[in-house]
């Protein structure tokens, strides 16, 4: 919600009038310098809407401050050269309404268009929340990355590396807006503060991976040539994509990364199809190295992937992970009800390149249990089981 700056008016002011943290203030206005604010200029509060309302005969800003439970200068502040002495009958104002609710609807086919348009809405609510583009996909789709806070511990998240595990996405999202709503209320989420977490991390989510592959699962083949044509054939003519978990190129992801690449590419099928390809050389696809670029520039404290399915978590590569790293798979699991692995026959994936090239902690996580893609009624019990990595990710 924007409000226009007055003479005397302060960040201060703003914080204890809309009752929201000065620091998210702050980090919803870094054009701004705190210290020297200038009348007329725009301030985003972040965690508020400004709801139209109609004036009715006998209104008045008292009342219907008291009615919404806000004070009368919250309805001055949203509605600028407003005359409180001169309302009348059909008059339209702003009236600040704190949202207290989930934007984001995740128990559905969450598409690409579904991600976007939810990213869009909470960015307009919780303008301290950043989603710059960490590149583009094979088809020129943009992959959106939220970052939320500033603290010195870089936590990063993704999903959807698989296209057909592509519900990881709205359960990230669903959290990362339960994150955002908990932190402009002030709440806890079992029982932890967010404004403490928001304090000391730096939390990074790249939702969705693979957003061509998704589109593809979930709407089927794209209009653009010649990929309509070439992905049902490397699909063996089926215009049933359940079980393809590469990009558009025919491309495994999560098997693009140089972390023993080779010993994967050797095992692996030799052409473009819909799993396990890794492609002709390490980091070819635009989305791998978009996020191997990402993970190099934020230089993160640890990673967690999320895919599904086995409600297990992989936490090793070939002995190169550090000592932390098993304290805090058995904190992941004891709040999840996950089983701690530590490691399989597997090689070239994100969190196994990270840990080899970083020595910090990375994980993948499979969520859920069942056949990809796992079905929409397992939304809410995944949901819950996750909740826990994603809060233990923040604060261990």
């Amino acid at each position: 919600m924007d409000i226009y700056v007055r003479r005397g008016d302060s960040f201060w002011y703003y914080s204890n009038l809309f009752n929201i943290p000065l620091q998210l203030i702050i980090d919803s206005n870094r054009d701004l310098d705190p210290n020297a604010l200038t009348v007329g200029r725009t301030v985003k509060i972040p965690g508020y809407a400004a709801v139209d309302y109609r004036i009715r005969a006998g209104d008045t800003l008292w009342q219907i401050a008291r009615s919404r439970n806000i004070q009368v200068d919250a309805l001055l502040l949203a509605n600028r050269n407003i005359n409180p002495n001169g309302l009348y009958i059909g008059q339209m104002i702003k009236v600040p309404t704190r949202i207290t609710w989930r934007i984001v609807q995740g128990k559905k086919n969450y598409d690409y268009g579904s991600l976007m348009s939810d990213l869009r809405r909470l960015e307009n609510v919780y303008p301290f929340m950043q989603v710059p583009s960490i590149g583009n996909s094979v088809l020129g789709k943009r992959i959106p990355e939220a970052l939320i806070g500033s603290g010195n511990k870089k936590v990063h998240y993704n999903g959807s590396f698989h296209a057909n595990e592509w519900i990881t996405t709205p359960v990230l999202m669903t959290f990362l807006n339960d994150y955002l709503l908990a932190l402009t209320n002030q709440s806890s989420i079992r029982g932890l503060s967010m404004l403490n977490l928001y304090k000391l991390t730096t939390l990074s989510i790249v939702p969705m991976v693979n957003p061509d592959g998704v589109d593809l699962v979930l709407n089927g083949p794209p209009e653009e040539e010649p990929w309509n044509e070439r992905v049902v054939e490397w699909n063996r003519g089926s215009m049933d994509f359940s079980g393809w978990k590469a990009n558009i190129r025919g491309v495994d992801l999560n098997d693009q990364f140089p972390a023993e690449w080779e010993k994967e590419k050797a095992r692996n099928p030799s052409q473009p199809g819909p799993r396990d390809y890794g492609g002709e050389k390490p980091l070819s696809e635009p989305e791998a190295i978009a996020m191997a670029e990402l993970t190099r520039r934020r230089d993160f404290s640890r990673v967690l992937a999320f895919h599904t399915q086995g409600e297990v978590i992989y936490w090793g590569f070939e002995n190169l992970e550090p000592p932390e790293s098993e304290a805090m798979v058995n904190e992941f699991g004891r709040v999840s009800g996950y089983q701690p692995v530590k490691t399989i026959e597997s090689y070239a994936g994100y969190k196994d390149w990270f840990i080899q090239d970083w020595r910090r902690p990375g994980f993948t996580v499979e969520l859920g249990f069942g056949i990809n893609p796992l079905p929409l009624s397992q939304f809410d019990e995944i949901y819950e089981e996750a909740l826990g990595i994603f809060l233990a990710g923040l604060y261990l």
